[in-house]
């Protein structure tokens, strides 16, 4: 940067000469006293760094300069812009103005409360508006107008929003226009390089694929950003990524000897769930921020002159998105001494490539790069005296941080041991090598198989999911809308009067059913949804056998029905041996739409929880849809004249047979993953002729009804 370009700019908050720090997330360039401010918001506020003392890749710095250019300072500004503001009393700071409280109320004002950013028009629905604007996001990331994804962000457009027609985000569509600072802006605000589109593909795919390697080479940094900027703390040298490497694990040269404290410490870091795991470790990641930033800011400060009023941030500040237990457990980070914080970022660089590549704790020496060096003592100014609050009386097993990180470090004084000192004990075979690299590769194998059925699982659902927001959205368009030559509807007990403006369901399109192709090995339906074959043994439930069958638009015939048993009719008692006759009549239309709005109920409930993994509640899902299928069934005459009416319900019945025997599969015992993948698939399955079913009686009993 020149300096003829950087005398023309200014502090975005108090308008000061020359700022030599920018906020990342917000796009603007601040003052040193304006920075000391930023750094007591917190990172989730605003993410600071010094223009040139600090490590910047290079598109992210270009990325901060193209928004400070083009003006996005006034999307935190809009409303100061209006000339009525300067009435009501609000004004900018100035250079002149003290830090507290002027500068203070006023940055905290505009980043924090964001109370000078444009509104959106007040709806009923934020979630609508979200969407909306999320979906303009996706469109607007593959041009290179910054500012307007910017604008889009603040006002609360998801950049991880997965669209449902495109079926991908918009870091897919950023990476394939290749728009490399469209890319770093998603990924400040959290756009994850390694999310799946519809067809199993990463942004880093599409960045290839189309030839943009540079863009492609740079997402792959991102989705390594944590631990490379972990392992850069510690040794200020970053994975060779191109080659191949993307872990560096340092090693401290005088952690040979194990204390009890330390290998505890180390089995509860390594007992923490996925989701806890990653918790912890952005919390150090955070942690390694303000160190870094703490010795830039000593650096770079003229101490003879230094104001004694800005803002000393001496340990995290609270994300109020966070409990008060982990923002306590955060600041507690602060009284690690050097040593002691090295080690548990060792320890956590370890358990992430152990979590990563799914190895054992015990990894081969040869996939760890031991640095031996002690650490630098530009960390030594991070020790806290004793006038810090002391956090020592929140209960460690509330604290999930605490227990995995410190042990008793903290109170007693005692360090933790790196798990690679664990790979110190001497050199190993040439046999043990192979022998773990045979484990590994199998292992790979196995996690590469897992991963692919769990992609194909995703893209099943997701398709599940276009599908009913599809049907929603049918149902929106066509309500108010009276059905076309229909004034009365002709009920089984007589005519029953026009419905007024009452909302017409989705299911009154007096459209027939469709006629899918017979699958072979599989079959995409006319509708988009994809389905998997299935083995065409029986399913027992409740000593009623069901052939699965491969085409269920086909109409059973009267032996397949008497098979299955008949129907029962609602007041009918159905006694074996019982003679009963074809009933032509048919249930109203609305009793049958109602019944079919709450199977469709139902089967939403069930397949957010496919998507969300959560096997347990399978069972207790498809026995709400059983009753549901039930009751409907039972509107119907015991014994339909129409042969399509008949071949409906007989899919409806069977299909929550079937559902309901596999989820008791999957509530039963605890299958192995690929197991449950299949379960879920077949959940799925019957989940769609059920509804599918349901849809044809409507269509049916509307048009039987109507004539």
């Amino acid at each position: 940067m020149s300096k003829r370009v950087r005398s023309r700019e200014v502090c975005a908050d108090c308008s000061a000469p020359e700022p030599r720090w920018a906020s990342v997330n917000r796009g603007v360039l601040i003052c040193d006293e304006c920075c000391s401010i930023h750094r007591g918001l917190g990172r989730h506020s605003s993410q600071v760094r010094h223009l040139t003392h600090s490590p910047w890749p290079p598109s992210q710095l270009q990325m901060v300069q193209t928004l400070y250019g083009n003006g996005a300072n006034s999307i935190w500004e809009h409303s100061l812009l209006d000339p009525s503001s300067s009435v009501s009393g609000k004004r900018k700071t100035n250079p002149q103005d003290r830090v507290h409280p002027n500068k203070t109320e006023f940055i905290k004002a505009k980043y924090q409360m964001l109370v000078y950013v444009h509104r959106m028009p007040c709806r009923e629905d934020d979630s609508v508006t979200a969407k909306d604007l999320s979906k303009q996001l996706h469109s607007s990331v593959r041009t290179g107008n910054l500012e307007t994804c910017l604008r889009l962000l603040s006002l609360g457009a998801q950049a991880n929003f997965f669209h449902p027609e495109k079926g991908n985000t918009p870091l897919h569509i950023a990476a394939k226009a290749g728009q490399m600072l469209q890319a770093e802006l998603l990924a400040v605000y959290g756009a994850d390089p390694g999310a799946l589109d519809s067809s199993g593909k990463t942004p880093i795919d599409y960045a290839r694929q189309a030839g943009h390697q540079e863009l492609a080479e740079r997402l792959v940094e991102i989705q390594y950003e944590l631990t490379d900027r972990l392992a850069f703390y510690l040794c200020g040298r970053r994975p060779d990524h191109r080659n191949g490497q993307h872990f560096i694990i340092p090693q401290m040269a005088d952690s040979l000897d194990l204390s009890e404290f330390a290998k505890a410490a180390k089995k509860k870091l390594q007992s923490l769930s996925n989701h806890q795991f990653e918790e912890l470790a952005m919390d150090v990641y955070d942690e390694v921020d303000r160190r870094e930033t703490d010795a830039v800011w000593l650096a770079t400060q003229n101490h003879s002159t230094l104001v004694t009023d800005t803002t000393v941030v001496p340990f995290l500040p609270v994300n109020p998105e966070y409990s008060s237990t982990r923002n306590q457990g955060r600041q507690k980070l602060a009284r690690f001494s050097a040593h002691e914080f090295a080690t548990l970022v060792i320890d956590i660089l370890t358990d992430a490539k152990r979590r990563q590549w799914g190895n054992s704790c015990d990894s081969p020496k040869e996939s760890v790069e031991l640095i031996l060096q002690g650490i630098d003592s530009r960390h030594n100014s991070d020790s806290q005296d004793n006038d810090q609050p002391d956090y020592d009386s929140v209960a460690s097993d509330e604290d999930p941080v605490q227990e995995a990180t410190c042990g008793d470090s903290c109170n007693d004084g005692r360090t933790k041991s790196s798990e690679s000192s664990d790979l110190s004990d001497g050199p190993i075979t040439v046999q043990e090598f192979m022998e773990v690299k045979s484990a590994l590769t199998a292992s790979e194998a196995k996690i590469q198989q897992l991963l692919k059925v769990n992609c194909h699982l995703s893209d099943e659902l997701r398709s599940m999911q276009s599908k009913l927001n599809s049907l929603q959205t049918e149902n929106t368009t066509l309500r108010w809308q009276p059905p076309s030559g229909q004034q009365h509807l002709q009920g089984p007990f007589g005519r029953h009067p026009p419905r007024g403006g009452r909302a017409m369901s989705m299911y009154e399109t007096g459209s027939s059913p469709k006629q899918y192709p017979h699958r072979a090995e599989t079959a995409r339906h006319d509708d988009g949804v994809i389905l998997q074959p299935f083995p065409t043994n029986g399913c027992s439930l409740e000593g009623q056998s069901i052939m699965l069958e491969n085409d269920y638009d086909s109409t059973p015939n009267h032996s397949e029905l008497e098979e299955a048993g008949p129907l029962p009719a609602s007041g009918e008692s159905g006694e074996p041996g019982e003679e009963v006759e074809e009933d032509a009549t048919l249930p109203c239309t609305e009793d049958v739409i109602c019944k079919t709005e709450q199977i469709t109920k139902n089967i939403q409930e069930l397949l957010r929880a496919a998507q969300e993994t959560k096997h347990e509640s399978f069972l207790p899902c498809s026995e709400k849809i059983c009753m549901a299928v039930k009751e409907m069934a039972a509107l119907f005459p015991r014994r339909p004249s129409s042969e399509t009416v008949r071949g409906s319900l007989y899919l409806l019945t069977s299909s929550a047979s079937r559902l309901h025997g596999e989820c008791q599969k999957a509530a039963e015992h605890n299958p192995c993953p690929s197991d449950i993948q299949l379960v879920t698939q077949q959940v799925i399955q019957c989940a769609y002729d059920i509804a599918k079913a349901a849809k044809q009686l409507v269509t049916v009993t509307t048009k039987e009804n109507n004539n």
